[in-house]
């Protein structure tokens, strides 16, 4: 008998097997690759991070918090965030908010006192003194100068969330309020969730059998609802927004990082993941969303008096003019590595730092003097404030893929309820003509000019 030929396994021996294999494998490593790296998506997860599957809270059908999405339209990503492990990030951020010095130096004094308005109305050299703050004995304006009309009850629960908080307001019944998504199962152990209201939203949750008057802890889902006596602050119900949006580290004192979300918006990531990514693994004091469509101010001023969000466009020349009198300049390469003078306002992630404190304080001023348009002052207070804060300008397509945008409640007669441009309504005085119109000579002139292309200096 001769001797058996050697061999390796019967699955080898067939060269039309080994390729249709090879073939197979292959394949399904390039649709694997190009799923992670295709340019359509921005959001990539290490790893499940255990997401509630259970409803957070069933509205009754009339109330139709998801009715008028407003469908998103961009399908590239030039820099996508990549979340890390749900439990990693849960036991990091909790170890940062044990031990407050991890994030560095929160110390910032803020002026006391009392005036007739809650900003303390100060005059344009005045505020523009505080932007540097290399003195930190210096006590900065920051709101406040009259008593934020809450309960007791609610300022100490606030004073107790010390950790994580996301915060949102609707005043005027000017929105749904709007359940996240997509929460870690130990999130809500971490995370305070508040929104405030006036007596108008609260009359319309009354009416849609929301709340319950039984206890002074007023709750929809998550939400925890703080009711502000808002006619003892501004007319406006935009600018009594402004209060929560921009001055969250004075409402909430011991909490070390913020999201702000507009109500307009349902987030649909966790917040931990959020702010991981968006802030932690970037090092940066605050993130916000580049606007989708304009990089320069005057741009976004342009379009303020174009499409009337405020009325009174003369008032709105006179900021801008202020802002190009003393060094407003339009966004060019050299402002990187901000990549945007607009950012796009509705979600915005802070670190409670020195410099994160600082810019909010210095934006509310600005609002506080001239109107709630808070992309109109971003870019001089950022610019010109000292010592600089990082922030991180993220993409919008990042920003649209981390919440869904809802149209505002529609009200009888057209428009929203409680819009910037019906509160300015008739008492303010309209300009006759737009902004900059007929090439008029005014301190922008040379922005203009920039913006345009057109300098010749």
């Amino acid at each position: 008998m001769g001797k058996a030929n050697s061999s390796g396994p019967l699955l080898f021996q067939s060269k039309l097997l080994c390729f249709s294999l090879l073939y197979l494998f292959s394949t399904l490593f390039l649709a694997l690759y190009s799923s992670l790296s295709s340019t359509t998506k921005c959001l990539f997860r290490s790893s499940p991070f255990e997401p509630i599957h259970v409803p957070l809270f069933s509205y009754p059908p009339s109330y139709g918090e998801h009715k008028y999405a407003i469908p998103t339209l961009r399908s590239s990503c030039s820099s996508p965030v990549f979340f890390s492990d749900y439990w990693m990030v849960l036991k990091e951020i909790d170890g940062f908010c044990r031990n407050s010095s991890a994030l560095g130096s929160r110390h910032l004094r803020y002026m006391k006192g009392r005036a007739e308005s809650f900003g303390g109305n100060f005059s344009t050299q005045k505020r523009f003194s505080y932007f540097d703050y290399s003195d930190v004995g210096v006590e900065v304006p920051c709101g406040f100068f009259k008593e934020f009309p809450i309960s007791s009850f609610d300022k100490i629960a606030m004073e107790k969330c010390d950790g994580v908080v996301v915060v949102s307001a609707i005043f005027n019944d000017h929105d749904k309020i709007r359940q996240p998504k997509g929460l870690g199962s130990k999130t809500l152990d971490h995370v305070c969730f508040f929104i405030f209201v006036d007596k108008v939203t609260i009359k319309g949750l009354n009416y849609h059998n929301l709340i319950s008057r039984k206890s002074k802890e007023l709750k929809t889902g998550v939400w925890r609802i703080v009711e502000v006596s808002s006619d003892k602050l501004y007319e406006n119900a935009a600018m009594n927004g402004v209060i929560p949006k921009h001055l969250v580290h004075r409402l909430f004192p011991n909490s070390l990082y913020s999201i702000w979300i507009d109500a307009k918006l349902q987030l649909v990531v966790d917040p931990l993941l959020l702010i991981h990514s968006l802030l932690v693994k970037e090092k940066a004091d605050m993130a916000i969303s580049r606007h989708p469509y304009y990089v320069h101010t005057m741009e976004e001023a342009m379009a303020t008096a174009r499409w009337k969000k405020w009325r009174d466009v003369d008032l709105l020349k006179k900021q801008m003019e202020t802002y190009c009198e003393h060094g407003l300049e339009p966004w060019t390469p050299d402002k990187l590595p901000y990549p945007s003078d607009v950012p796009d306002s509705a979600l915005i992630l802070r670190k409670h730092s020195a410099a994160s404190n600082h810019f909010s304080c210095l934006l509310f001023n600005e609002l506080d003097a001239f109107n709630p348009r808070d992309q109109l002052g971003f870019a001089y207070v950022r610019d010109h404030m000292k010592p600089k804060l990082k922030m991180n300008m993220f993409d919008v397509e990042v920003f649209e893929q981390v919440a869904v945008e809802y149209r505002h409640n529609l009200k009888p007669g057209g428009g929203g309820g409680g819009s910037i441009s019906s509160a300015a309504g008739s008492k303010t005085k309209r300009a006759s003509s737009g902004l900059f119109a007929n090439g008029s000579c005014s301190s922008c002139d040379k922005y203009l000019l920039t913006m345009w292309g057109e300098s010749h200096d």
